[in-house]
């Protein structure tokens, strides 16, 4: 069993406030997150949807790289992209969806489909 951990420092109230992440590995240290970096285009932050994107993609590739592996084939080269939509549901926010597109090279596998996979 595998267990890993990320921790989250809040600062202050609503809008007005700031958060920090910190992750297990120290990947993210202490990183800033707040209203700016998650609804407006500040930059200067991150937000849980870019980091649930990151996660998400992350696992894809691997076990796409892995279920590959299994099966014979050797993959060169796996770029991924995940797109995750934060929706205005009344009063509320929701991800309503989560789409990836991913380009592989993978040995012995030469014929290119168009398809993204949308949750």
């Amino acid at each position: 069993m595998i267990e890993k951990t990320a921790t989250i420092q809040w600062q202050g109230q609503g809008k007005k406030g700031q958060g920090k992440i910190s992750t297990e590995t120290d990947a993210l240290k202490q990183y800033p997150y707040g209203f700016g970096s998650r609804f407006e285009d500040n930059r200067r932050g991150t937000n849980p949807e870019e980091i649930l994107a990151a996660a998400h993609a992350a696992c894809f590739t691997m076990a796409f790289s892995f279920a590959c592996d299994k099966a014979g084939f050797t993959t060169a080269n796996i770029d991924t992209k995940a797109s995750v939509r934060l929706a205005k549901q009344g009063e509320d926010f929701v991800i309503d969806r989560i789409a990836l597109t991913m380009i592989a090279e993978v040995a012995g596998i030469d014929e290119k489909i168009e398809r993204t996979a949308k949750r």
